[in-house]
């Protein structure tokens, strides 16, 4: 099973009361074989995931907050479930909710418990048994950008999530909200970036659509089968109904090619410089090609502001993260690196504001 080789033993910080959630799952009835156990999934840096298997190698994924979460918005464990809920009926490889608990009293926290689609997640590199080719590979690539604009083309009354809409203003909303974060998480090691919030806070397009976006859309919370195709999409903790432009400029925050500079490849946190891989600008060509005509206009005029403002709202999910790490709240080591990532996104910002054409 590759779920394991993606696990590992559950950190101290991070146990989970396993009897506790014996006794949940046999109040609703979901079907096990007694004892549990639980192995941590390593990659994620917000919630907390955990493969949690019984005597008779049945296998669930559990989701939950980290203990002593504080944004509650972050953590909606709720609104998460619902959303897959909502999609897994609709929507090509959305995982299926086995249950939720929104009872504090079992673990101390919320969570819910979904199917576990086996599989392979890309972390660095792209298995030479999955694409052989560079053609395998653009076709792959191809792939996750027409589901993202699937997603992107949900009907949000079909699937019953219209209410997740806030209305007008959600671009305005997302530049203030994430330099809000920024300042408060700010450490003295990593810029002030108020050239940056100030630019986008000046140069901020009307919201184009509002559509259901994924929030977090990487191939590492994609689980591809052995042909390379997708299987699972993963990681909904931050999806809602907003501007699909948005969403698409957060995605290439993550999208590092192979003539990017050594600083920024040093970022690389997908296989997305692999030859036969679509640079971002032929991304957003492709996705264009799916989306109605008032997206394409906004992403070809508008392009500079999603592209910083995915690089700024990456630095600020980078930052809160090296804040806890420093603070001592976390001591999870992937994220020792942290302070140097915020410092190198906030700088590609940057360069990319101070060439002529931004102006």
């Amino acid at each position: 099973m590759q779920g394991e080789t993606r696990t590992s033993k559950v950190r101290e910080e991070d146990s989970i009361d396993l009897d506790a959630l014996t006794r949940w799952m046999a109040d609703q009835e979901i079907a096990h074989v007694t004892p549990l156990a639980a192995r941590q999934f390593r990659g994620g840096a917000s919630n907390l995931t955990y493969l949690i298997s019984d005597s008779q190698a049945s296998s669930w994924v559990l989701r939950t907050p980290p203990h002593g979460a504080k944004i509650a918005s972050a953590h909606d464990m709720g609104r998460e479930a619902r959303v897959l809920t909502a999609l897994s009926a609709k929507l090509d490889h959305v995982p299926s909710v086995v249950g939720y608990c929104g009872d504090e009293s079992y673990i101390g926290r919320e969570f819910y418990l979904m199917e576990f689609i086996d599989g392979h997640i890309m972390v660095t590199d792209i298995p030479s048994e999955m694409c052989e080719t560079p053609e395998q590979t653009r076709a792959m690539c191809e792939a996750m950008v027409d589901a993202l604009a699937q997603l992107h083309n949900v009907d949000l009354v079909d699937v019953g999530l219209v209410d997740l809409d806030r209305g007008p203003g959600y671009v305005a909303r997302q530049v203030g909200g994430w330099s809000k974060r920024y300042r408060a998480a700010r450490t003295p090691d990593v810029p002030e970036a108020e050239d940056v919030m100030q630019w986008l806070d000046a140069h901020q397009p009307p919201d184009v659509a509002h559509v259901l976006i994924h929030g977090d859309w990487r191939f590492d919370n994609l689980v591809m089968s052995p042909k390379a195709e997708i299987a699972g999409i993963l990681d909904w903790e931050m999806s809602t109904v907003g501007d699909p432009c948005m969403d698409l400029g957060s995605a290439l925050a993550y999208w590092v090619q192979a003539d990017d500079s050594p600083e920024f490849r040093s970022l690389r946190m997908q296989p997305t410089d692999a030859p036969g891989m679509l640079t971002r600008s032929e991304v957003v060509e492709r996705y264009s090609q799916s989306m109605s005509v008032e997206v394409r206009d906004s992403l070809s005029a508008n392009w500079l502001f999603y592209e910083v403002f995915g690089l700024f709202r990456l630095a600020v999910i980078v930052q809160q993260i090296w804040a806890r790490y420093q603070a001592g709240t976390t001591t999870n080591p992937q994220f020792a690196g942290f302070g140097s990532a915020t410092n190198m996104l906030i700088n590609r910002a940057q360069s990319l504001l101070a060439q002529p054409s931004s102006e």
